[in-house]
């Protein structure tokens, strides 16, 4: 009786394959940083943090986060909280329950509403978005309020899954780009 012997090209290309497969995995969870900032990278071309602008009416206003993406500019605030939270488009203040605590914060849509005003403001022809995030250790169990999101479905409704198609877009809108940039004081500068 004789042993079947696999041929040592078929093990070197198995070796190939499954070095492959442990970097693309390794990459894919450790190599961006954490998951907001992997999903950030995912979505937008550039990034301008803490940034104040003209506001709407008078006065100036911050925006913590503006991207640009391949769907034109996108304005985050960014909620990094646990546990429960009840709110809605309606309520003044939302609450947060925890196992270990309870505690409210406003409402943060008329804000993010401000900011979004203010933007479309100084780039007139480019679409603007705004977006509540929160990170994945808040859950609403009695609904999700418009503009709210979690990490998951920000990167489903921005990312762009042709990056060469994304890049002519960017291109477009880069012009406007630069009037926000040339309108803000970054807060660090």
């Amino acid at each position: 009786m004789t042993a079947f012997a696999i041929p040592a090209w078929v093990l070197a290309l198995a070796a190939i394959v499954l070095v492959a497969v442990a970097w693309f995995v390794y990459r894919r969870v450790f190599g961006k940083g954490t998951p907001l900032e992997r999903a950030l990278s995912d979505i937008s071309f550039e990034r301008i943090e803490e940034l104040v602008i003209p506001s709407a009416d008078e006065g100036e206003i911050q925006v913590d986060q503006l991207l640009l993406t391949s769907q034109g500019l996108l304005i985050l605030e960014i909620k990094d909280v646990e546990g429960t939270v009840f709110g809605s488009d309606k309520m003044s203040d939302w609450t947060v329950i925890s196992e270990d605590r309870r505690f409210t914060f406003s409402n943060p849509q008329p804000a993010l509403y401000d900011r979004i005003a203010a933007v479309r403001q100084i780039v007139r022809q480019v679409p603007v978005e705004g977006r509540v995030l929160f990170l994945d250790g808040a859950d609403f169990t009695k609904g999700v309020p418009s503009l709210v999101c979690s990490l998951e479905d920000l990167v489903a409704q921005f990312g762009e899954p042709d990056k060469n198609a994304a890049k002519f877009k960017i291109e477009a809108f880069r012009p406007h780009w630069e009037l926000i940039r040339q309108a803000a004081t970054q807060r660090n500068a």
